[in-house]
């Protein structure tokens, strides 16, 4: 039996009267790719949001149901969320690196958690520039602005900055949908290689790509999980119709 790293019981989000997420209970698995994927307005983000209380931020979120992180709800009134968002960490659509140097944007949140040490940091930002698989390209202009670094280069140096706050869990929400071909195909394989080490959710309306990196995949539909699964049997033996509809791109 795998292990669950987190699992929704009957969640929901509204935003006022607008229901976002509607009753979804589903299991994901430590150090797997799970993906979630749906057409436009059918709760992804709002989903995902969820897992790590992001909802909470961009809005007035009404929250009902639990999601279980290690079996602990990050519901609770008890629960830590600066600790929870360090846990479970979040790289967005569009690659938002601060406006600070290569260096000082990986070693910001180490920093905010209470590493000052010189040497420390510089280690921390090497191993995970490493990770993202971006230290060659930069490892010469650390003290150069992140802000002059292409795209795809933006969007590793997030994911480093994600890393450097050690979390278990990484949510990634539509993260190659500002990127070109080759930037993404680096993107893909990086995700692919930190599920060795982290549980990955990532939101894309990219099927293709889904079924690429993806270990595990849930359809969305107005708010509702319609079915999930191993990537393979979602695409090539749905049990819903309008999985079958939404994967053949008879709507989306």
């Amino acid at each position: 039996m795998m292990p669950i790293k987190i699992e929704t019981k009957n969640l929901g989000v509204s935003f006022g009267e607008a229901k976002a997420i509607d009753g979804i209970s589903m299991k994901i698995f430590a150090n797997k790719v799970t993906a979630v994927i749906g057409p436009s307005g059918c709760g992804k983000s709002t989903f995902i949001r969820g897992l790590n209380r992001m909802n909470e931020i961009v809005g007035k979120a009404k929250t009902s149901g639990e999601v279980l992180l290690d079996g602990q709800n990050i519901y609770s009134e008890d629960f830590d969320v600066v600790e929870l968002r360090r846990r479970v960490g979040m790289i967005f659509q569009k690659p938002n690196p601060f406006p600070k140097s290569i260096f000082d944007n990986v070693a910001f949140g180490p920093r905010i958690h209470g590493t000052h040490d010189q040497e420390s940091l510089r280690k921390i930002v090497e191993t995970n520039l490493k990770k993202a698989v971006l230290w060659e390209e930069v490892s010469d202009r650390l003290n150069k602005s992140a802000m002059d670094l292409s795209g795809g280069q933006q969007q590793r140096l997030c994911i480093a900055r994600a890393l450097a706050v050690e979390p278990e869990v990484i949510l990634m929400d539509e993260p190659c949908s500002a990127l070109d071909p080759i930037a993404t195909a680096k993107i893909e394989s990086l995700i692919r290689t930190l599920s060795q080490e982290y549980t990955v959710i990532i939101v894309t309306h990219n099927m293709q790509q889904a079924s690429r990196v993806a270990d595990y995949t849930a359809f969305l539909y107005l708010g509702r999980l319609v079915e999930f699964g191993q990537t393979k049997d979602i695409f090539e033996n749905p049990k819903s119709e309008i999985t079958e509809k939404y994967i053949t791109g008879e709507f989306g």
